[in-house]
């Protein structure tokens, strides 16, 4: 998928797309930042992420929560509105809609998008997710 998508995630107003380059250049953002992936479905996170045993049920329960393993960040976004959005994709790279060091414009959002998805909960700012980087047995929380 090539498009950028504009929808309400789970935390906020985001930029969608399986394509890093085209979420580069929408956003203006340096090429050495990586983007978080979001998953609908556990089975597809555990294929392509190894998540430490000691977390996986912290994972799969979490909500509104980003975690970071070797440098990866993702969210589970488990049975949503947002989840049944990504589900066809099986994930998406995910990234607030503003320009990368700025903050939230609804002109910007739109000129920028390929495509609006709204749903019930409307396009809405609202408060960042939680990061936790995982190791084996311990977390730290980031944000």
């Amino acid at each position: 998928m090539k498009k950028i998508l504009l929808a309400q995630t789970d935390t906020t107003v985001g930029f969608l797309s399986q394509n890093a380059e085209r979420l580069e250049e929408v956003k203006m953002r340096e090429g050495n930042k990586p983007f978080l992936k979001v998953y609908s479905e556990f089975s597809t996170l555990r294929n392509a992420i190894r998540i430490p045993l000691y977390f996986r049920g912290v994972v799969r329960h979490a909500r509104k929560t980003t975690f970071i393993v070797k440098n990866q960040a993702f969210r589970y976004v488990g049975d949503t509105e947002h989840a049944r959005l990504i589900q066809p994709y099986g994930w998406l790279y995910s990234t607030s809609a503003n320009p990368s060091g700025g903050s939230f414009d609804n002109t910007f959002c739109f000129d920028r998008s390929d495509r609006v998805i709204e749903d019930s909960r409307g396009l809405q700012e609202l408060s960042a997710s939680h990061i936790y980087k995982l190791g084996r047995v311990r977390r730290r929380r980031i944000r």
